[in-house]
């Protein structure tokens, strides 16, 4: 079902009440039915009434702030219905708050989820949950392109506790087989697409995996952020949970910082309880900033997608710029698995034809893009990841993991793709006004097919 259809039926995205509680009320003790795209609901409606009760405290049409810590009981007996499981209701900040449960079943819906939990950001989401999974003597699967943090965490933090890893190249399902111990392997974890080229995970065959290599209990993560759920959910391609950090595009603004995790009921309720005990949670201002985010995500993505796809054609073309990677593309290395994306995203790499300096030059050339390090906000943002997040690495030690000195990552904003390109245009014409008289040959840093990948 396309953004703009109707869905089958209205109420699934509400809570069966249609009563406005009282001014002074408590936000509504029980959350409404999450809503899924399987109840007939297009995204974008999603995005503005799933996980959300129709009635609001204070007659709010959005849904409030519920600023504090701790929550009062008005008997013991109510401290006795609420630890018994009778009615379901905030106890402790650390442990739950209004205006982040219903973000997190937004989330959900969105996500085709059971259930979700928020997090104080990505790495807090992404932590918790291997924390929360793995226990020493286990083993963890990792494309090797996933993000440098969490393969530090795992290579450096989690060995200490005896927890061992496998990397394996990127888009190698057999090298993932391979890599499977059974009765040890208990999580494999991807990412798709990744950072910065850009690598396609067949998400169904990994799932696949599950059941054909005889581990039992493999659970498969995948970090579906540069996606979001407008381009792809990969719950409904097999995976068991999905990792957003939603200070990028569901947040959408560069405002926030949060991160979710996604999946069966079963599996979230365990990483809230580990949440719980390790404090990683999300403030509710945050939370609501989050909300509003969300409500404009399926706009933002559509468009950004097109922008994105605009730009990387142009780029391709161009004669200053020597390789270009956006899985929109015919060129990319994983063009066959394209089909999986609902859209290509927002975000393209590509190196630019000269040296360090030459693609310095040229970012620094740039009106429209801004230097920063995030991404899937509404401005376009750009950044030299050998600069940026590589520059404590020496040129070789860069190479050898990818980060060739002339490659652009650019995250594309909300701008009309014109602006931006004729943004680009200048830069590069500035840049090649540069190199003209510094007598700069061409092709001294052309990247192999092997090393296209963050290792």
């Amino acid at each position: 079902m396309s953004v703009g259809e109707r869905p089958a039926d209205m109420s699934t995205l509400r809570s069966e009440s249609s009563t406005t509680p009282d001014a002074g009320a408590p936000p509504l003790p029980n959350p409404p039915p999450v809503a899924s795209r399987r109840e007939g609901a297009g995204i974008a409606t999603i995005a503005i009434h799933g996980g959300e009760a129709r009635a609001k405290p204070h007659d709010a049409l959005t849904t409030p702030i519920a600023c504090t810590a701790t929550y009062t009981f008005s008997s013991t007996a109510a401290l006795r219905d609420h630890f018994e499981g009778r009615v379901e209701r905030e106890e402790y900040g650390r442990y739950g708050n209004p205006t982040v449960r219903t973000a997190e079943r937004k989330l959900a819906a969105l996500d085709g989820a059971e259930d979700c939990a928020l997090f104080a950001s990505g790495m807090a989401a992404l932590t918790t949950t291997l924390l929360a999974m793995l226990k020493s003597g286990d083993h963890v699967v990792l494309t090797s392109d996933v993000y440098r943090r969490t393969r530090q965490f795992v290579g450096s933090f989690l060995a200490r506790f005896g927890i061992e890893s496998t990397l394996v190249p990127p888009g190698d399902v057999d090298a993932c087989a391979a890599a499977i111990i059974p009765g040890k392997t208990k999580l494999l974890v991807t990412e798709s697409p990744t950072n910065p080229y850009l690598r396609l995970a067949d998400i169904g065959r990994l799932a696949e995996l599950k059941n054909t290599t005889g581990a039992r209990g493999l659970k498969l993560l995948v970090d579906s952020t540069f996606a979001t759920p407008v381009n792809q959910r990969p719950i409904e391609l097999g995976a068991d949970l999905v990792v957003h950090s939603c200070t990028k595009y569901l947040g959408g603004h560069n405002d926030l910082l949060a991160g979710s995790v996604a999946g069966s009921a079963a599996l979230v309720s365990a990483l809230r309880d580990t949440r719980g005990v390790l404090g990683g949670v999300l403030d509710p201002h945050a939370a609501y900033l989050l909300l509003r985010g969300i409500k404009t995500l399926a706009v933002r993505v559509e468009r950004q997608n097109r922008t994105a796809l605009r730009v990387a054609q142009w780029l391709e073309a161009h004669p200053g710029i020597e390789r270009v990677f956006y899985p929109g593309l015919p060129s990319h290395p994983d063009a066959a698995l394209a089909g999986q994306l609902r859209g290509h995203g927002g975000v393209i790499s590509f190196l630019v034809r000269g040296d360090l300096d030459t693609t310095s030059g040229f970012i620094d050339g740039c009106a429209l893009a801004t230097i920063a390090p995030s991404l899937g906000g509404v401005e376009t943002l750009i950044e030299q990841p050998a600069l940026m997040s590589h520059y404590e690495l020496t040129t070789e030690e860069r190479l050898q993991i990818g980060i060739h000195e002339n490659l652009v990552r650019l995250s594309v904003g909300l701008e009309d793709a014109e602006d931006l390109i004729a943004d680009f245009a200048q830069a590069l014409e500035g840049v090649a006004r540069g190199e003209a008289k510094q007598k700069v040959s061409n092709g001294t840093h052309r990247a192999s097919e092997e090393s296209l990948h963050v290792r």
